[in-house]
């Protein structure tokens, strides 16, 4: 349906608005500018939310759209629209961020002196809000890229510029390394979609699927042109122009071996920006693997389906073995999220209704995990002053709800039943066997490396005696507190139903399934009949 109020751009104008007042604050007013940013990401919220509440999911496939010329010399349109997988992504991006903020309250001032530097991150993690919003929205191919790109430069500034509570050189010079290379990393693949993107418009040119001399940028009408074969183009190019899209969507992701960036942007960050990179931006590229890989270029997606899914498996067990093996507990959780974006990436290219719903289920279930794991963790960091295992124990003795929490989204991050990723996790494996019968059995092997990695380290972290320097450790606040208790009842809460998020996210997995020509796999061997133990005969009654 088209909206009649501008509902999408609200909602990604309103963070863009809400950086502009922290910036342009006296610089005295700090409270102020974390308290304007606080209730703006709240306000996004709540209009998230009507947004939902107003979806069909029996309906159109887009809905909400929103549709004006933007630059008719390309035809480029300022087209935006919102389907079930882009939906739950939205309401998980609004989710958070008022908790990262909320998480964050204090970590700008745990670097620099500047008198504006609160101001600054309020808003640039507002900025990164808007973007990430609307390349989830986006229905042009150019607007999507254009935010794609625009996302990587408030990014870039928050890991760079905040970084945990330190003073030392060395400590800043790895910040700053780790910055440069997440911004080289992204920007290759980056300039790579460019190319493709271009070569996409040509094609579009070259059928006449604009207005006049211009091409378009339209993506439903690329997507129903490449479906119907009307692009005209070589096989050899469109396979060429699907790796530009899949090479940035893979570094975004990120998937192995494109993924070394991850660890050492997640150490360097705040707890808050590294939950924003891993459990927001990142869900970008796994997003557009699902919006543009498939949608644009079925064939390719096929074609290349077998290598991508042992690249996923190869990439869910090295984050896991790697997550075992480390001494830094920051960067063990950084690890455990390549391995779990390999799932998602697994059952994106199962390309079976369960796999992709199982997929979408878990870019959503890992938001929220990660997010707990991580915060919770960056919350007792924050106390005693080093990421190094080693230096804790005990720690579950002098701060109970502080341990006990940690264990809940470290046993979520295991996928354990009853917590949300199972549900997830059970669906990729399902929809991944029945394809790729191989790859989902390695793929399980991962469930055993995590319950090693988590519980050894919740064993050597939080049992045992209190060991020294932990001693007084205090138990999370009150303000913590209200970061926590929301990320662990979504994680009960939609492992035990998550049919609210799956009503929103079948029908549109469904569209893109039917879109692209994919069927479920059918059993290779019929049914045997049963004999009805009221019929032994094995006759059947005509109801």
């Amino acid at each position: 349906m088209v909206s009649e109020f501008p509902w999408l751009t609200t909602l990604w104008l309103l963070p863009v608005a809400g950086a502009v007042f922290a910036l342009a604050l006296p610089a005295s007013q700090r409270l102020l500018a974390r308290c304007a940013g606080l209730a703006v990401s709240v306000a996004v919220l709540a209009v998230a939310v009507g947004v939902a509440a107003g979806f069909e999911p029996g309906g159109e496939q887009f809905q909400f759209v929103e549709s004006h010329t933007w630059i008719p010399a390309f035809g480029a349109g300022y087209t935006l629209g919102v389907d079930g997988i882009a939906l739950v992504l939205v309401l998980l991006t609004a989710a958070l961020v008022p908790l990262l903020i909320l998480a964050g309250w204090r970590d700008e001032r745990e670097v620099g002196t500047g008198r504006r530097v609160a101001h600054t991150y309020v808003a640039l993690t507002l900025l990164v809000e808007a973007m990430v919003l609307v390349s989830f929205l986006a229905l042009d191919i150019l607007l999507f890229y254009v935010f794609f790109e625009a996302m990587l430069i408030p990014m870039y500034f928050l890991i760079g510029g905040f970084g945990p509570r330190t003073d030392e050189a060395q400590a800043r010079r790895q910040r700053s390394r780790a910055a440069v290379k997440f911004l080289l990393y992204n920007l290759l693949g980056g300039l790579l979609m460019l190319a493709a993107v271009i070569g996409l418009y040509v094609l579009t040119i070259r059928e006449g699927l604009g207005d006049g001399s211009a091409g378009t940028f339209d993506l439903r009408t690329v997507v129903a042109a490449a479906n119907a074969g009307e692009l005209g183009a070589d096989p050899v190019v469109l396979n060429a122009l699907f790796l530009g899209f899949m090479f940035a969507f893979a570094v975004k992701a990120p998937l192995w071996p494109l993924h070394t960036w991850l660890p050492d942007a997640a150490v360097a960050a705040t707890p808050s920006s590294a939950v924003l990179m891993m459990a927001v931006v990142d869900k970008v590229g796994t997003f557009g693997m699902l919006r543009y890989c498939l949608l644009l270029f079925p064939a390719a997606s096929h074609t290349y389906a077998p290598l991508i899914v042992t690249l996923a498996v190869v990439g869910i067990l090295y984050g896991a073995l790697l997550a075992i093996g480390q001494t830094d507990v920051m960067r063990l959780i950084a690890y455990t999220s390549i391995s779990h974006f390999g799932f998602i990436v697994l059952g994106i290219f199962a390309m079976t209704s369960q796999g992709q719903t199982g997929a979408t289920l878990y870019m959503v279930n890992h938001g929220i995990s990660t997010a707990a794991l991580f915060l919770v963790a960056g919350f007792l960091v924050s106390r005693r002053g080093t990421r190094l295992i080693a230096d804790y124990g005990g720690v579950q003795k002098v701060a109970p709800v502080l341990a006990g929490t940690f264990l809940i989204a470290g046993l979520a991050t295991l996928s354990l039943p009853g917590l949300a990723p199972f549900v997830s996790e059970f669906l990729v494996l399902i929809g991944t066997f029945s394809r790729y019968q191989v790859a989902a059995i390695f793929a399980t092997g991962a469930l055993v490396l995590a319950a090693v990695y988590v519980l050894w380290l919740y064993q050597r972290m939080m049992t045992g005696p209190v060991t020294d320097g932990n001693e007084n450790v205090k138990d999370l606040e009150s303000r913590e507190l209200l970061v926590v208790v929301p990320l662990i009842g979504a994680l009960v809460f939609l492992g035990i139903y998550p049919k609210p998020v799956l009503e929103f996210i079948d029908p549109a997995v469904n569209q893109t399934l039917i879109t692209i020509g994919s069927e479920d796999p059918q059993p290779s061997a019929p049914a045997t009949p049963v004999a009805d133990s009221a019929n032994p005969g094995g006759a059947h009654n005509e109801r």
